[in-house]
């Protein structure tokens, strides 16, 4: 079995990291600078920030803070929310971004991912997903934009599936059924959708407990998973869950990096 990622997700509304359930009753829970670093010294993975409210709000991310972020770490690092165009790619890049994740403008716009992919690689280029159990559906889920507020026509095999074929060279799976409630990750559509790409599939959406972080690379099949509620609210750290992980015999990486604890 291939290295398993633990990677924090920030999600940023006013440039303040929040917090809500099912992409619903958001409360701001801190600086996103600060958290960043904390994390960091921790020894997550990898770190996730996304400006929640960008697409909706049809504007540019903050790059300020992205820029202010990623000044306090020093590993791979994702920016999602807003991008739609590739100078807009090119912006979060010198930013000191590794990644960048676009959601709701590659649905509108699927152009973009082989754009980016074709100027920056297709490492660069992340596809994020968010997903609704829908029966209407031909996998059973259906494609949801702007923070969850807009259904598509979009099935969500097909359009991972699409996605691939476009050059993503990742795919970010949230399911909005299962964000922020803690009960573990939705591990149908996980494994259904690793099984079917040959890119990395993060799983998202759920994190309540190590335990849930283990179902999902065992059953789920993801590569990654991202985590947010359960450390931003102090009931665990990166630390502890890769330890964790490493009992149950899921290969993640222990030693620290440098830089961590300076």
């Amino acid at each position: 079995m291939l290295q398993k990622r633990v990677i924090v997700c920030l999600d940023v509304r006013d440039g303040k990291t929040t917090k809500g359930i099912k992409f619903q009753g958001n409360v701001d829970i801190g600086d996103p600078v600060e958290m960043a670093r904390t994390y960091y010294e921790q020894g997550v993975d990898e770190l996730v920030f996304y400006d929640i409210t960008a697409s909706a709000e049809r504007r540019k991310i903050m790059i300020d803070v992205v820029a202010r972020v990623a000044e306090q770490i020093f590993i791979p690092f994702a920016v999602g929310g807003g991008i739609s165009s590739a100078e807009q790619m090119r912006e979060v890049l010198l930013a000191g971004a590794e990644k960048v994740s676009v959601n709701s403008q590659a649905v509108r716009n699927p152009d973009i991912i082989s754009e980016g992919a074709s100027l920056y690689g297709r490492q660069f280029v992340v596809l994020g997903m968010d997903v609704l159990h829908d029966t209407e559906m031909p996998s059973g889920y259906r494609v949801v934009i702007n923070g969850g507020r807009t259904p598509t026509e979009l099935d969500a095999l097909d359009w991972a599936l699409r996605g691939e074929r476009l050059g993503a060279g990742e795919i970010v799976l949230n399911s909005i059924d299962a964000d922020g409630t803690r009960d573990g990750y939705e591990l149908t559509v996980t494994r259904m959708i690793s099984e079917a790409v040959n890119i990395p599939v993060v799983a998202s959406g759920g994190a309540g407990r190590p335990e849930h972080l283990a179902d999902v690379f065992e059953e789920g099949r993801a590569d990654a998973a991202l985590i947010a509620s359960m450390v931003h609210y102090g009931d665990y750290t990166v630390e502890g869950i890769k330890r964790y992980l490493d009992e149950r015999r899921i290969p993640v990486r222990l030693d620290p990096l440098p830089g961590r604890g300076d």
